[in-house]
């Protein structure tokens, strides 16, 4: 039997539930988000609280949590305003400078420069894709879920993808090849995950 060390959360600080949540989720892929505003300026921003949901339509899910001083983050509120945003998958060549647009830029200012991505127009939605990444899907808001109040608390944003886009590099007989993708994924503290089969 493993011994175990038992921390119920009614007893620790949201910052300490952080550090152990993500030690326990681990590795998690990146979703690094491209959305505009409702005056068009561009937001890029990295986010390894992501997951899949169905496929009938296809669904994904990212949780922007509240920033420390209680506000929402910049992609929220632009998928809140235009209902729109690309999901694209980070790989390891794209490791620093997807650290780079995670920088607490004011509102406004455009990790796509800052980080040095350029952007592709989408076939559908407004919010240009990366370049850059091998993989990306164009969502639509279907739901924000809210849990939780403050700082730290999550919002579900459920989208319906409506179009992928794959890097026909990365077919082997009309399907994605995992082995081709260079994944990289999110770990607690600093590190990240090469993901290699």
């Amino acid at each position: 039997m493993i011994k175990t060390v038992s921390i119920e959360t009614s007893t620790i600080t949201p910052q300490e539930a952080y550090r152990i949540l993500l030690a326990c989720v681990s590795p998690r892929p990146i979703a690094f988000v491209s959305t505009v505003s409702g005056l068009g300026t561009p937001n890029l921003a990295p986010f390894s609280f992501f997951m899949a949901g169905g496929s009938n339509p296809p669904s994904v899910m990212i949780a922007p949590t509240i920033d420390r001083l209680g506000r929402k983050k910049d992609t929220q509120r632009n998928i809140e305003e235009t209902g729109e945003y690309v999901i694209n998958v980070v790989t390891y060549a794209m490791r620093d400078r997807m650290n780079q647009a995670s920088a607490e830029y004011p509102y406004g200012i455009s990790e796509w420069e800052e980080a040095g991505f350029t952007r592709t127009p989408s076939s559908i939605i407004r919010p240009a894709r990366v370049s850059e990444s091998p993989l990306s899907m164009e969502c639509l808001l279907y739901k924000i879920v809210t849990h939780g109040e403050g700082p730290s608390s999550a919002n579900y944003v459920i989208g319906e993808v409506v179009c992928f886009h794959i890097a026909e590099e990365l077919l082997t007989d009309g399907k994605i090849d995992p082995t081709k993708v260079d994944y990289i994924g999110r770990m607690s503290g600093d590190w990240l995950s090469l993901i290699h089969i």
